[in-house]
């Protein structure tokens, strides 16, 4: 009654991927085209930008030009002391025209926004690889949940499947009194427990396609599977090094300094407020107009000054900002320190998870041959009346078990060393290639 299961088991190991596939490269390409966070992260790097431009345009000299035409008509009416009425009408027609330029000599608060605005477009970039590479690690980390999730109800399935056909066969034993009705029983509870299972494994397959969707917004298709022999490797060097790795390349923490320095300079903006502010303005009049019964006149008027403003009192507004920009420079202080706390743990913890994933992977194999030869020898002592129905049913439960856990533990080990790498700021396209090279279908 056993012989099926050689045959089924190797049908489990050998799922083949669909000839139409998405692989791991066509969702990342995906990914990188609609994924909402990283074009946000687009449109800051451009706002940075603007924001620089407008901070530098400020420093530059400041052209104005304006002309003006009118025509003023004066009538006179008839007064007390005319006999006879009398309608006087002037008409004054003339053109205006100024031009002024003006320059700042000595404005330290223009300066120091310029620097702000620098700090803050550097600030937006290292976000947007940052945002980048966590996008990688989100194809990656998404496109295996959805392999695993499918994986799961594979095996759900097929054991349901291969628990039915227990079912059958314990019912035609009990009907020629070789096995209790208990045995019938204990498959039959098993067996609503595993569709149980399989119900609420499909809901977590379309949970993690929707994930994936997220990024994409593509309902994704068939994806290619993992190859079933791949080298899985530990990682070298000591963790302290990898960890010193992580706070002078992670773009997370880089921008971060960033934005130390811009809340630095943002102090600086106030403080100078209070300094005094020098600038050097020209100007041009030339008119003809008429105004108030005077005769229009052609007259030219140039101007050249030295303007020196020196703030004395604002009712305690500009001290009132500088403390707010006192305080938001600790804030992002804090949170720095808080982000370095956090990438030492991100590091630390996909580097051990990464290492230990490859011990697991052995011992798991391992497992799983310890479970088929326990199951093979359960069936086998089962024949000869030494095991009962409820060791076989352990048997399968088991070898089953470690089937999902082995999938499980491999698509870890990949997640985990994507993590690692995003952790540690040396994610690249390059290993985005080289995890796409393990799946079937493709060139290794």
């Amino acid at each position: 009654m056993r012989k099926n299961y050689g045959l089924l088991i190797c049908l489990l190991l050998l799922q083949l991927s669909p000839a139409k596939a998405e692989d791991l490269l066509t969702v990342y390409q995906q990914a990188l085209e609609f994924d909402p966070e990283l074009q946000m992260a687009g449109y800051k790097v451009e706002i940075g930008t603007d924001q620089k431009g407008v901070a530098l345009g400020a420093m530059l000299p400041q052209i104005n030009a304006s002309t003006n035409w009118s025509q003023n008509n004066q009538t006179v009416g008839k007064t007390p002391n005319m006999s006879e009425a009398v309608d006087l009408s002037t008409q004054y027609k003339g053109t205006r025209y100024n031009v002024s330029l003006s320059q700042s000599l000595l404005d330290f608060t223009k300066f120091w926004e310029w620097r702000r605005s620098q700090q803050a477009k550097d600030q937006y970039a290292l976000e947007q690889v940052a945002t980048l590479h966590e996008l990688m690690f989100k194809v990656v980390e998404r496109y295996f949940n959805i392999l695993f999730a499918e994986d799961d109800l594979f095996y759900l399935k097929a054991e349901a499947e291969t628990m039915q056909k227990e079912l059958q066969q314990a019912q035609k034993l009990y009907a020629k009194h070789i096995v209790l009705i208990t045995d019938v029983y204990e498959i039959e509870a098993r067996l609503d427990q595993v569709k149980a299972t399989v119900i609420e494994a499909e809901t977590l397959v379309v949970i993690a396609k929707q994930s994936l969707r997220e990024l994409t917004n593509i309902e994704p298709g068939k994806l290619h599977k993992l190859r079933k022999e791949i080298n899985f490797i530990k990682l070298e060097g000591k963790l302290d090094d990898w960890i010193a790795v992580s706070r002078s390349e992670n773009p997370t923490l880089a921008a971060q300094i960033k934005a130390i320095e811009a809340a630095s300079s943002n102090v600086d903006v106030y403080k100078s407020r209070h300094l005094p502010v020098v600038d050097m303005q020209m100007s041009y009049l030339s008119s003809n107009q008429g105004y108030q019964s005077t005769a229009a006149n052609q007259y030219d008027v140039t101007v050249g000054a030295i303007n020196v403003n020196i703030p004395l009192f604002s009712g305690g507004v500009m001290t009132s900002q500088m403390n707010k920009a006192k305080h938001e420079l600790s804030s992002t202080q804090a949170e720095n320190e808080a982000k370095i706390r956090f990438l030492i743990k991100e590091t630390t913890d996909s580097y051990m998870s990464t290492n230990n994933s490859v011990d697991r992977i052995a011992a798991t194999r391992k497992a799983l041959d310890s479970a088929v030869k326990s199951r093979q020898a359960l069936e086998k002592a089962f024949e000869y009346g030494e095991e009962s129905m409820a060791d076989i049913l352990y048997g399968l439960q088991l070898e089953y078990r470690v089937l999902r856990e082995l999938a499980q533990v491999r698509y870890e080990y990949i997640k985990q060393k994507i993590r690692f790498m995003k952790a540690t700021g040396l994610i690249t396209d390059e290993n985005m290639i080289e995890v796409n090279q393990w799946l079937q279908g493709l060139p290794s």
